[in-house]
């Protein structure tokens, strides 16, 4: 699957992007809220990356990754992900991550509206969530620029460094107001 924006194109991963997506995980910013933690080897992170690349070939496909790259340079500048229940509930679950140099300029908000967007047209979902550390407060911005209304407070929901973070759940509903 590929998708494409007014300045991005998100394309899912390969093993080509194993080298950016290891360089962008391994930034002590981008981890500040991030469960996965800063990888010790490109082998922690090879292993993240098969793991998106063998969602790939099951039906149904319930999780997308992508690597976000400039639509008209194809510069690496992060990675986003739509996962999917794939059962009654049709619900969706959005993610993205980019590198500290791209934030500020709008291509989170982008990418989230998107892939929300992506999420009620393309998988008929009922719901699109997000789920964000309660000191995030650029992400929590982009949730609400995207749309999303915060549900409420997820105790102790996130594992970041060896200790369970609270964080809010955002979410849009298929009717909901949106500008797609």
């Amino acid at each position: 699957m590929e998708i494409t924006t007014e300045r991005l194109e998100l394309k899912e991963v390969t093993w080509d992007d194993l080298l950016e997506i290891h360089q962008l995980h391994s930034i002590p910013e981008v981890d500040e809220f991030n469960t996965l933690g800063i990888p010790s080897t490109i082998d922690d992170t090879r292993e993240v990356v098969g793991l998106e690349i063998a969602a790939r070939g099951k039906s149904p496909q319930g999780r997308y990754t992508f690597c976000i790259r400039i639509g008209k340079t194809g510069e690496f500048i992060g990675v986003a992900g739509l996962i999917l229940s794939n059962d009654k509930f049709r619900l969706g679950e959005i993610y993205y991550k980019l590198m500290p140099g791209y934030w500020g300029r709008g291509y989170a908000s982008e990418v989230a509206k998107k892939l929300i967007s992506v999420g009620f047209r393309e998988f008929r979902l009922h719901k699109v969530e997000a789920g964000v550390a309660l000191g995030n407060e650029r992400s929590i911005r982009v949730l609400e620029k995207a749309g999303m209304t915060r549900e409420g407070l997820r105790r102790k929901i996130l594992p970041i460094r060896g200790e369970w973070v609270d964080g809010y759940l955002y979410a849009m509903v298929e009717d909901d107001e949106r500008d797609d």
